[in-house]
């Protein structure tokens, strides 16, 4: 009688099934491309060059400041004209020195243009460009302008003229619009842009023969 065949404990014990193969396929946003690593490139060498050039301009000013700052004085001031018409327009006549002190010892300073303006309750009168000049170490220097002409005037100017001429004394304001560029050694600075602001109190040359005290002048950079 043949064997019986043993009774199998219900697993199967067949060949070996091989793993699956696995594929990557690499997608767009994984890693860097050429165009991407450029970009980033290019922003970190634009920001290397930002940084650079402001340190630069602070060591530049740092440097080129000046230890003490240029002083600027209304003088010399004559008045001779500042009637108003019947046609409402302002006749003038003002003459004065501006006086131009630069105190430091190893600083020039080049004024490259020099624009000198006349108001009168915020009325621009007239504007005159001065001769552009040099101005050496602890070197004063003196501008002579005269402002002449006539200027038609609003009401409002014209009430703030009334008020003037009853008091006797009369505001009229000087600006100075320069470029300047300071000087150490063979060294120069980029060009500034500062404001001169004189504000003058002025009688006529008639009523006290044109003595007007010296005026600072306030300087915004």
């Amino acid at each position: 009688m043949a064997d019986k065949q043993a009774h199998l404990n219900g697993a199967y014990y067949g060949p070996a099934v091989p793993p699956a193969n696995h594929y990557h396929r690499p997608g767009r946003g994984s890693g860097c491309g050429c165009g991407c690593c450029l970009l980033t490139l290019l922003l970190k060498i634009i920001v290397t060059i930002v940084a650079l050039v402001g340190l630069a301009a602070l060591i530049v000013w740092l440097i080129f400041r000046p230890i003490n700052k240029i002083k600027f004085h209304a003088n010399d001031i004559s008045l001779t004209q500042f009637n108003l018409t019947t046609n409402q327009n302002l006749d003038y006549k003002l003459a004065l020195n501006i006086t131009i002190r630069n105190p430091n010892k190893k600083i020039g300073v080049y004024y490259d243009r020099i624009e000198a303006r006349a108001y009168f309750d915020d009325r621009r009168l007239k504007s005159m460009f001065l001769t552009p000049f040099y101005q050496g170490h602890k070197n004063t220097t003196v501008l002579t302008t005269v402002f002449e002409g006539q200027q038609l005037l609003l009401a409002d100017e014209i009430q703030e003229f009334n008020e003037d001429k009853t008091s006797g004394i009369y505001s009229i304001d000087v600006k100075l619009y320069l470029r300047i560029r300071f000087k150490l050694g063979r060294v120069k600075t980029p060009r500034f842009r500062p404001r001169i602001k004189c504000e003058l109190k002025v009688p006529l040359s008639s009523s006290n023969g044109g003595s007007v005290e010296s005026t600072k002048c306030d300087v915004d950079y």
